[in-house]
C-alpha cells in the first residue's frame, strides 16, 4: 500500500488503483512483484510488468528516483516558493522559459491555488505536470508561508478532493526509459537498446469509457450516484465483466439493456451523449479545420458561422470563399478589391462579399420586384436587326441604315452612327471600336464615343449578313457566296475565302480557324492564312442557320429541324441532336452546355458530349411563337420570341421561373427582335411590324445595394 503522507503517483495506465480500491469502477490491474506496493512500474512509468534486471532497474532500487518522484528524503516543491533556478533544477522538462513563465503566473493570479493551474502556464502539458506530481505542492498562497507535504498539517495540493494528478489525455510523447519524452512519432522499436535494455512490456490496458469521461470533465469531478451504497457483489461482478472477451461484453450489455427500465436508459444517455458532442472543428489546426469547412455549401458555411465566435472566424476565410466563388464562375469585382485596399481594417472577407452579392443578384433575377425598366427610342417605327451589349455601351443597329450608341446607365443615346446606305444587318462591338455590315455591301468601322466612321470596307457584292469579331480582325460573311478577313486597324482586306455556292448566313472566327455556315446545306472549316478548306462538313438538308464554334467542337443549326455536333480537327458528326420542329434560328454553346431556339417555340439544353437532350423548356408557360433569340448563364437561360415576351428559366431543371417582359401587344403584332444580358442588366430590342408596338429598346437592372 502506498503511505497517506506520499503524494499519489500519476494515473496513467486505466486500472491503476490506489490503496486497494478500484479506480473509475474498473477491476484492479494485476502488478509485477516487485513493483507491488508502488502501482506503477518504476521503469517506464506505466502500469506495466517490465524486466527489472536491467541496469536502470538497479539504480533506482539504489535509491533514485522514479521519473515523476522524488527520491527518499526528498521534500516536495513548494510552488508558491520556488524561485526560477529552485523550478528549473528540480522539475523535469521545464526548461528556464518555462519556470519563468511559471513565476509570472503565480504573481498574475497572486500565488495558485492548485496544481492544476499549473497548466494555465504556456507549455505546462498534462505530461508535465504527471512527470513532477510526486515533487511538487501547493503552499499557500502569496507564498507567505505553509508547512511542508510530510508535516501533519501539510497543505499539499491535489486536484479537486483527489490525491491524483490530473487524467491524462491525449498527448504527442511518451517518456523513454530513462524519463525523458521521445519526439513526437516515435517510438521504442522491437529489438531497439532501449527494449534490450529493459525488456519486454506488457501492453497497457486498452482505455476504456470511464478513462474518456475522466478526460473531458475535471478529475475528482466524476459523476455519480448520490447517496447509493454500492452493492457487496459489484465488484465481483465487474471483475466477472472484464475478464470476458469483447463479444461476450457486447453480449452482455445487450441483455442488460433489455433488462433495463426507461429511467435507466435515460441515465445511460445522459451519461453517454455528452462525449459525441465535441466542437471537433475547434480542436483541429486551422488548415485541416478550413480544408474540413471547404466541403460545405455556401448556404451550410453561413450557417455554420453563427455556431460561435472561431467559427465565424474560420467561414470569413477569404481563401475559402474564394475557391466557393471560382466554383461558381465569380469574379472579384474591382469595387470590392478598392474597398479592401482603402479600408486595412476591414474584417469581412471580400471574396465572401461577392460571392453574397452574386446571390442577391441571381435572386433579383429569380424573384425579385422588377423595377420599371429605362426606355430607349430612337429608331422611329423601323425594325432593329442586331444587338450588341459591353460594359455600359449598348449598340442598335436598324433598316433605317443607322446604328445608336446608348449608355446603359442614363439611358441617353450617345451618338448615331450615319453613313451606310441600306440597311443594318449586323454588328460587332469591342471597347469602343463598332463594326457594321449593310445592304448596301460594305462594312464600316466606327468609333463608338466620336461616331465618327474609321473605315470603310469595300469588296463584297451584296449584303452583309453576318460577321465575327476577334482581336483586330473580322470575318465577314455575305450572299454573295463569300467570306472576307479584314483588319480593322488598317481597313485592308486581308483574304478572300471562296468555296460556297449559295449566300453564307452565319461565321464563327477563333483567331485561327473560321467557320462558316451557308444556304448551300454545308458548312466550311477555313484556314485564312492560307485561304484553304480544310473541312466541309456535309448532312444538313436544308439551309443552315445558326453556328457555334468552341476552338473544338462546331456546332450548327438548320432548317432541316437537326442539329449536328462536328470535330473540328477530323471533320466527323459526332452527334445529331433530333428533337426541334422547325428552324434553329438561334444557339449558345459554353463547355458542354448548348442552349437551342427553335421557330417551333421550344427551347432545349443539350450536352454535346453524349448528345443528349438534357431539358425542354415547355409547359403551360412555354413561347406561343418563334423563339427569336436566347442568353444563358451559370443558372439561368433567358429566352424571347415573337409572342411579345421574354422569360427566364431555370438552367439546371428546365424549370420557368417567370416572364421578365411582357408586351400588352404580344399575340397581336408585339414582338421582341433581340436580347442582350450581362451580369446585372437586360437590353431588349422590341417592337412591331404591324405598328401596335413602338419600336425601343428596354433595360432591366437587376444590380443590388451594396451597403
Amino acid at each position: 500500500m502506498i503511505p497517506p503522507s506520499t503524494p499519489s503517483p500519476p494515473a496513467i495506465g486505466p486500472r491503476y488503483r490506489e490503496g486497494g480500491a478500484t479506480r473509475g469502477g474498473l477491476a484492479p490491474a494485476t502488478t509485477h512483484p516487485r513493483t507491488q506496493g508502488r502501482g506503477l512500474c518504476g521503469m517506464c512509468g506505466r502500469g506495466c510488468a517490465c524486466a527489472l534486471s536491467a541496469g536502470p532497474a538497479r539504480r533506482l532500487g539504489a535509491g533514485m528516483a522514479a521519473p515523476g518522484g522524488p527520491g527518499p528524503g526528498a521534500r516536495p516543491l513548494d510552488i508558491n516558493r520556488a524561485g526560477v533556478a529552485e523550478l528549473q533544477g528540480a522539475l523535469s522538462g521545464i526548461g528556464r522559459r518555462r519556470a519563468r513563465g511559471i513565476v509570472r503566473k503565480r504573481e498574475e493570479l497572486r500565488g495558485f491555488s492548485c496544481l492544476e493551474e499549473l497548466l494555465q502556464v504556456k507549455g505546462i502539458t498534462q505530461r508535465v505536470l504527471e512527470l513532477n506530481w510526486q515533487r511538487l505542492r501547493c503552499g499557500h498562497q502569496g507564498g507567505t508561508g505553509g508547512t511542508d507535504g510530510d508535516s501533519p498539517g501539510g497543505t499539499t495540493a491535489r486536484l479537486g478532493d483527489s490525491s491524483e494528478p490530473p487524467a491524462q489525455g491525449k498527448r504527442k510523447s511518451e517518456p523513454g526509459g530513462d524519463g525523458r519524452a521521445l519526439a513526437p512519432g516515435k517510438k521504442l522499436c522491437r529489438g531497439s537498446e532501449f527494449s534490450r535494455t529493459l525488456g519486454p512490456c506488457t501492453p497497457s490496458p486498452t482505455t476504456t469509457f470511464g478513462d474518456l469521461r475522466n478526460a473531458q470533465g475535471a478529475p475528482g469531478r466524476r459523476c455519480r450516484m448520490p447517496s447509493v451504497v454500492p452493492p457487496p457483489e459489484l465488484q465481483d461482478w465487474l471483475q466477472t465483466f472484464q475478464r470476458w472477451s469483447g463479444q461476450e461484453k457486447l453480449l452482455a450489455l445487450d441483455e442488460l439493456i433489455d433488462r433495463c427500465e426507461p429511467p435507466q436508459i435515460r441515465h445511460m444517455m445522459q451519461v453517454i451523449e455528452p462525449q459525441f458532442q465535441r466542437d471537433f472543428i475547434s480542436l483541429l489546426p486551422k488548415e485541416l479545420a478550413l480544408y474540413v469547412l471547404s466541403f460545405l455549401e455556401p448556404r451550410d458555411l453561413l450557417r455554420a458561422a453563427q455556431t460561435c465566435r472561431y467559427w465565424r472566424l474560420l467561414a470569413e476565410d477569404n481563401l475559402l470563399w474564394r475557391e466557393k466563388c471560382r466554383e461558381e464562375g465569380i469574379e472579384e469585382p474591382l469595387a470590392l478589391r478598392r474597398r479592401r485596399l482603402l479600408s486595412p481594417g476591414f474584417m469581412h472577407s471580400p471574396w465572401k462579399l461577392a460571392f453574397l452579392r452574386q446571390h442577391r443578384i441571381d435572386a433579383n433575377w429569380r424573384s425579385g420586384d422588377l423595377r420599371p425598366p429605362k426606355v430607349l427610342k430612337g429608331h422611329d417605327d423601323h425594325v432593329i436587326t442586331c444587338l450588341q451589349f459591353c460594359g455600359n455601351r449598348i449598340v442598335s443597329g436598324s433598316d433605317d441604315n443607322t446604328l445608336k450608341v446608348w449608355s446603359a446607365v442614363t439611358g441617353e443615346c450617345i451618338q448615331t452612327l450615319v453613313g451606310h446606305t441600306g440597311g443594318v444587318w449586323s454588328s460587332q462591338l469591342r471597347g469602343s471600336t463598332v463594326i457594321s455590315g449593310s445592304t448596301d455591301r460594305t462594312l464600316r468601322v466606327w468609333d463608338a464615343d466620336s461616331g465618327r466612321c474609321l473605315h470603310t470596307l469595300y469588296g463584297h457584292t451584296s449584303t452583309v449578313r453576318c460577321m465575327h469579331l476577334h482581336g483586330t480582325r473580322v470575318v465577314s460573311g455575305s450572299r454573295d457566296a463569300t467570306l472576307r478577313l479584314w483588319d480593322i486597324e488598317s481597313g485592308q482586306c486581308l483574304h478572300v475565302l471562296l468555296g460556297h455556292v449559295a449566300a453564307v448566313r452565319c461565321v464563327q472566327y477563333d483567331g485561327h480557324r473560321v467557320v462558316s455556315g451557308a444556304y448551300d446545306y454545308t458548312v466550311k472549316v477555313w484556314d485564312p492564312d492560307t485561304e484553304s478548306c480544310t473541312h466541309t462538313l456535309q448532312g444538313h438538308t436544308n439551309r443552315v442557320y445558326s453556328l457555334q464554334f468552341d476552338g473544338i467542337h462546331i456546332v450548327s443549326g438548320s432548317l432541316d429541324t437537326s442539329i449536328r455536333v462536328w470535330d473540328v480537327e477530323s471533320g466527323n458528326c459526332l452527334h445529331t441532336l433530333m428533337g426541334h420542329q422547325s428552324l434553329t434560328s438561334g444557339m449558345e454553346l459554353r463547355d458542354n452546355i448548348l442552349v437551342s431556339g427553335n421557330a417551333d417555340s421550344t427551347v432545349k439544353i443539350w450536352d454535346i458530349k453524349t448528345g443528349q437532350c438534357l431539358q425542354t423548356l415547355q409547359g403551360p408557360s412555354k413561347h406561343q411563337s418563334a423563339v427569336t433569340c436566347l442568353q444563358f448563364s451559370s443558372k439561368f437561360v433567358v429566352t424571347s420570341s415573337d409572342d411579345g415576351t421574354v422569360k427566364l428559366w431555370d438552367l439546371r431543371t428546365g424549370e420557368f421561373l417567370r416572364n421578365l417582359v411582357a408586351l400588352e401587344s404580344g399575340g397581336s403584332g408585339g414582338v421582341v427582335w433581340r436580347i442582350r444580358a450581362s451580369n446585372t442588366k437586360l437590353v431588349c430590342a422590341v417592337g412591331s411590324r404591324n405598328g401596335t408596338e413602338e419600336t425601343k429598346l428596354l433595360v432591366l437592372d437587376f444590380e443590388v445595394d451594396l451597403k
